[in-house]
């Protein structure tokens, strides 16, 4: 047997004497963080690259999230999916906010529209959808709805980096949008976040809250909490900028080989890629139906832990699930059928760019037999 591990992830790395220059020229500045050089020619770039008007970079990728909502004076209850990453419903829990899950949509496990309508209260003040594996939402009507009833939207869009749908990039959609830069993504500075917004006013009022609300040396003009990315997480950032693209392609290379691998097993099923939308593989989660491929999705997990092979089960459990959220009227299990099955079927295979073809074939040849 290959005893060689096979990870979900691995980072995007800067080359190190490049690494090296950055550090240097920091040094030799003597900023290392509030607002640097790097920080700001970061920001630049990433407005560049992702098609998007203004964009203002945090420390990680849950505080975007925890601001986003203070900027917008979220209150009352929002509108979310229980098939994410906690800290899209913490970041609610944090501002006081009430999450109220609605099902999702089967077709790229993002919340389902035709759910949101019957969720809507007086209270509800916000929606906050997940474009989930970077499958993007139904923004349209999404958009649609919250017109409609004169409510927010906010996207979770931590998986959705470079993504775009008919050439627009997915992170212009709603009245905000955020990112992750955690080393497991397929763009990182080593941790860090972002946030997108639409106009100047905005940026800089979110610029003032990710900076404990200073508006000067003397002034606060409101309660804001630390989130300031550092120039050496900026300066990874910017070489990693050179590199992404690249590194998508060999996801893709990867993601193909999957479908071909597993086209003909029973029981196994995959995301084609959306028509019109530019992906970034950033996952590549399959579904187990355990009457039709023999065992049970954590049968299969087990097994492939047992060759070295580490998928995730990701989402699972269900964020109504744990204990913070399970006492909730909205996480009832009713309330979320597709969103169970879904958690219950759903394992991740390693996807990342450095997976080799033999790599792979191991992989499929372990899901295959």
């Amino acid at each position: 047997m290959d005893n060689t591990q096979i990870t979900v992830t691995s980072p995007l790395l800067p080359d190190l004497d490049e690494l090296d220059a950055y550090l240097r020229d920091i040094w030799s500045r003597k900023w290392i963080t509030n607002n640097g050089h790097y920080h700001k020619e970061l920001e630049a770039a990433l407005c560049e690259y992702l098609k998007v008007p203004y964009v203002s970079l945090f420390t990680n990728g849950t505080l975007p999230l925890i601001t986003a909502l203070q900027a917008l004076r979220i209150t009352g209850e929002v509108i979310t999916t229980p098939f994410s990453f906690v800290a899209t419903t913490h970041s609610l829990w944090w501002n006081g906010i009430k999450p109220v899950f609605v099902d999702i949509d089967p077709s790229n496990c993002g919340i389902n529209p035709d759910c949101i309508e019957a969720a809507i209260t007086p209270r509800t003040t916000a929606i906050m959808p997940v474009h989930c594996y970077g499958k993007p939402c139904d923004t349209k009507r999404i958009q649609d709805i919250a017109d409609k009833y004169g409510l927010r939207v906010i996207y979770d869009a931590a998986h959705a980096f470079g993504v775009e749908v008919d050439g627009e990039g997915v992170l212009n959609a709603g009245d905000m949008s955020t990112l992750s830069f955690h080393a497991t993504k397929v763009y990182n500075t080593i941790e860090g976040g972002a946030l997108i917004m639409h106009d100047a006013r905005t940026k800089q009022r979110i610029d003032y809250l990710k900076n404990f609300g200073f508006a000067g040396e003397t002034t606060v003009v409101a309660p804001g909490i630390n989130g300031k990315m550092d120039e050496v997480r900026s300066a990874v950032g910017l070489i990693n900028l050179k590199h992404v693209d690249e590194a998508i392609e060999a996801r893709h290379i990867v993601a193909v080989a999957y479908r071909e691998g597993l086209r003909d097993v029973p029981g196994i099923t995959y995301f084609e890629d959306m028509p019109g939308v530019r992906h970034n593989y950033s996952y590549f989660p399959i579904f187990v139906d355990p009457e039709q491929y023999g065992m049970t999705r954590d049968e299969l997990y087990e097994k492939l832990k047992s060759r070295n092979i580490y998928g995730r089960r990701y989402f699972y459990p269900l964020i109504s699930e744990f204990s913070t959220y399970r006492g909730l009227e909205s996480a009832t299990r009713e309330n979320l059928p597709v969103a169970h099955r879904i958690a219950e079927q759903v394992i991740c295979l390693p996807m990342h760019h450095e997976l080799s073809g033999e790599d792979v074939e191991r992989i499929l040849d372990a899901v295959r037999n």
